[in-house]
């Protein structure tokens, strides 16, 4: 039996009347009982909680996130430039010690950290100017993501018990991420890295601290040291295309003997992959490798992690990918519409928001099969009006 969100929030946090909702100065007093409850000093709940106030334009923020219904070679043009490539290549010569050290000490390669990082904060520019604390509360007041952004207020409580966190001026993303490569209080807690040796872990002001930590929270969620994590790949014209998408992983010999072909380099024959054609069998196509699924750890959109990933791989040499001709795609409209149709036919594809997610894809790629379209998990208007 599935519980409703307001139930769910009820039996997960049960200090409160209310858990999400509802009067802000409620939820605010329920979040200092739970506080003391967990064994926080109560004067110290006070202060934390005294200056903290319901952000609207956080929701705002929240509910406007339509570059994500880009699709990837639109998104990554634009979140790819000439001089985000030059100043990354930069960057990596300029803390070449670090990566060496971050490298050695968690085995996460320097493109990586640097694509992070030059996306999240455009290596450090800017870094968000919402109320840390602020913008915690308020999402967790709000009812879409509570359990996602709760026990972050509680993780920053403790960041201000040690002297880390200021609530009245502490700020970052909307989402309550922080520094340069914008954490989260309860990453920083358990990753955070004091890599300049000053006593401290400063995100916001030390590139240093801020690629180390960046480095050991990607290990902590499943890096593997030393392997790639995709590759452009060539993908022969009578491909089964069913046989794409991150839910269908073989060993990487076995999509040789397919026909899969390297774009440059050599295959990582030793481990297994996925076939990802992030606009369908006449675009780009790359192989994701195990870590791939780390990037979904970092942020949930497949259209901001396939460009991250790819950008990764552009910092560390691989050429500019093969654009090819993808088939006319759908617009945010027509996206919700394809949505909703999916649905009346019994596919589970989430909330109805116009971004082509991974239940999506999934979906998409079943009624593609049924109706003997290729099966590319990319929907186009001609799946559209068959539907």
């Amino acid at each position: 039996m599935r519980l409703s969100l307001l139930a769910f929030c009820l039996a997960a946090f049960p200090f409160t009347a209310q858990a999400c909702g509802g009067s802000f100065s409620d939820f605010v007093n329920g979040l200092k009982s739970e506080a003391i409850a967990k064994g926080h000093n109560s004067a110290k709940v006070d202060q934390f909680f005294a200056s903290v106030r319901q952000d609207p334009s956080v929701i705002k923020a929240d509910r406007a996130q339509g570059v994500f219904q880009r699709p990837f070679l639109d998104f990554s043009k634009r979140l790819i430039s000439a001089d985000r490539l030059k100043r990354g290549r930069s960057n990596a010569q300029k803390y070449d010690a670090v990566f060496d050290r971050i490298e050695r000490s968690y085995g996460v390669d320097r493109g990586v950290l640097l694509a992070f990082w030059a996306f999240e904060t455009d290596y450090g520019g800017f870094q968000g100017d919402f109320n840390t604390a602020n913008a915690l509360v308020t999402l967790s007041h709000d009812c879409r993501r509570p359990n996602l952004f709760r026990p972050q207020v509680f993780a920053a409580l403790e960041l201000y018990e040690r002297g880390a966190f200021d609530p009245r001026t502490t700020t970052g993303a909307w989402a309550g991420e922080i520094g340069m490569v914008q954490m989260l209080p309860r990453d920083i807690l358990e990753n955070g890295v004091d890599g300049d040796g000053d006593g401290k872990v400063s995100l916001k002001t030390s590139a240093t601290d801020a690629l180390m930590s960046g480095g050991a929270m990607l290990q902590s969620l499943g890096w593997r040291a030393g392997e790639p994590w995709i590759q452009e790949v060539a993908v022969p014209g009578n491909f089964d295309w069913s046989q794409s998408g991150l839910r269908v992983v073989k060993p990487v010999r076995d999509w040789v003997a397919l026909g899969v072909k390297p774009r440059n380099g050599t295959l990582a024959n030793n481990l297994t992959a996925a076939l990802i054609l992030p606009q369908g069998h006449k675009g780009p196509a790359f192989l994701a490798y195990p870590n791939f699924n780390v990037y979904f750890e970092w942020n949930q959109s497949f259209t901001y992690v396939m460009t991250a990933a790819y950008f990764a791989t552009r910092l560390q040499g691989a050429p500019v990918y093969t654009q090819g001709s993808p088939d006319t795609g759908l617009s945010g409209a027509q996206t919700k519409e394809l949505q909703r149709k999916l649905q009346a036919r019994g596919h589970d594809v989430g909330k109805v928001d116009g971004i082509l997610g991974a239940r999506t894809r999934a979906a998409v790629q079943a009624e593609q099969k049924r109706l003997g379209l290729p099966a590319d998990a990319w929907p186009t208007p001609t799946l559209l009006s068959r539907l």
